[in-house]
């Protein structure tokens, strides 16, 4: 058991459901604001360190609205992007793990900004508009061959998309060490996207690392889980566990949740069959074939 497994079973039922929706308002409202007051939200919300510091601890929640700096027409579909791909994530991981995702990179990015400014004296401002850009990496992980229509017109499969997003964060973060760019008086600016892209991959990359690469939250996977678990409750396939109430059962050892309420089951992508094994014998056990 891995501790986003841990941190699951202990706090999973604070989870927020359904969350990308709230974070779509919130950027709604963060849009509309900036159209009626500009600079109200560089002045009042944002990630200041040096404000925050004398205070206004508010900005540790509020910079997550960062009014996203295009028209009116793209905001729309960069916002159903977001949600479109926030709902499917969350429908594969289940709303702990999409909630930890996010919230993990709102928390890099202000360890982050807090770092930067304790180093160098400068409070940049760091948005999450990096953070909902690297949502399609996991998307691409789970759904590589979806296509999408770039233009309305022309079919791209998501995992070439992602390769084009991860050139863009490549080229962000090599911005910054540019002198036309990181060295010019705007150089805040530059410095400022590549923490931001930064922080948002190395978020992305602990949790792919800590969650096994994401195989076992595919949708194929998922689909399969979910059969199984449809057939189980249908058929007896141990006379004995199931009359005692038990639903699950290693194939290795054959102890159930009435054994030991603390075991946890999976199922092996690797075994040919819909194999359920307990958390001891997960990935020490032979695969079937």
């Amino acid at each position: 058991m891995n501790w986003i497994q841990k941190l699951e079973r202990k706090f999973g039922r604070y989870a927020i459901n359904n969350l990308m929706l709230y974070i779509t308002i919130f950027y709604i409202v963060g849009y509309a604001l900036n159209m009626l007051s500009p600079g109200f939200y560089s002045t009042y919300l944002s990630l200041d360190v040096s404000a925050i510091l004398r205070g206004q601890v508010w900005r540790l929640v509020t910079f997550i609205i960062e009014p996203l700096p295009i028209s009116l027409i793209f905001l729309v579909f960069a916002l159903h992007l977001y949600y479109m791909i926030g709902q499917n994530l969350e429908a594969q991981w289940g709303a702990f793990r999409f909630n930890l995702y996010f919230f993990s990179g709102v928390l890099f990015h202000i360890i982050a900004a807090f770092i930067v400014y304790f180093v160098t004296g400068y409070s940049l401002a760091i948005g999450t508009g990096y953070l909902n850009l690297s949502l399609f990496f996991a998307f691409a992980m789970l759904y590589p061959n979806v296509e999408f229509l770039v233009f309305f017109v022309i079919p791209v499969k998501v995992k070439y998309l992602a390769i084009l997003d991860a050139v863009f964060f490549g080229y962000t973060i090599l911005q910054a060490f540019m002198p036309a760019y990181g060295g010019s008086p705007f150089g805040f600016y530059y410095h400022a996207n590549a923490i931001a892209a930064a922080v948002s991959i190395m978020n992305f990359v602990v949790f792919y690392l800590s969650s096994r690469n994401f195989k076992a939250y595919s949708p194929k996977q998922v689909r399969r889980k979910k059969q199984f678990q449809r057939d189980i409750r249908n058929a007896h396939v141990n006379k004995a566990a199931a009359a005692a109430g038990a639903r699950h059962k290693c194939a290795v050892c054959g102890r159930t949740e009435l054994d030991d309420p603390n075991l946890e089951f999976r199922y092996c992508s690797k075994c040919n069959g819909a194999y359920e094994y307990c958390s001891d014998h997960l990935f020490t056990h032979e695969h079937i074939k």
